[in-house]
């Protein structure tokens, strides 16, 4: 961050969606995507350097082994429907390949998505962005914005979530 701000670059990963759609052409359809793509290479860096971290941190320095999860988190699972985490800690029901035998889960996994592509362009960023560059810029819209992305996980996390899948 220190050196993104040093060289007057802002951090954020939502960006780059729009670039990578303009790398593949969306000029052709909307005049959003009509700017200078080259000027954000760098911010595609980050980002290739970011899933590149992520994927060498669980494949060499991840051991879900010494993780314990809370006996009342496995109940409030298993009380969903939900399969306990088996040598991992994502639940296989939520995040295996069967997820996509589903047409209800594939719904879930669209409408979702969109919802997400939406709510980081109305907010002008995405958590990470806002939560790890604006907020340490001291951004006042980032502020607000993380708040209403907490608000909105505790929602969906105590009302919504338990909806879909009771």
């Amino acid at each position: 961050m220190l050196l993104l701000n040093y060289f007057g670059k802002v951090f954020g990963v939502s960006s780059n969606l729009r670039t990578i759609c303009t790398i593949l052409g969306a000029a052709k359809c909307s005049d959003f995507f009509k700017f200078d793509w080259k000027t954000q290479g760098w911010n595609l860096v980050v980002l290739a350097g970011a899933m590149l971290g992520g994927w060498f941190a669980v494949h060499f320095m991840s051991d879900p082994s010494n993780v314990q999860l809370h006996p009342a988190t496995l109940y409030q699972l298993e009380q969903l429907g939900i399969d306990t985490p088996q040598g991992n800690l994502e639940p296989t029901t939520l995040f295996g390949n069967d997820v996509f035998a589903s047409p209800k889960k594939i719904i879930f996994l669209l409408v979702g998505g969109l919802l997400i592509g939406f709510g980081s362009r109305y907010a002008g960023g995405c958590t990470s962005g806002h939560a790890i560059a604006g907020i340490s810029n001291l951004q006042r819209q980032s502020l607000k914005a993380v708040i209403g992305f907490f608000i909105g996980g505790l929602i969906m996390a105590h009302f919504i979530f338990p909806l879909i899948f009771s």
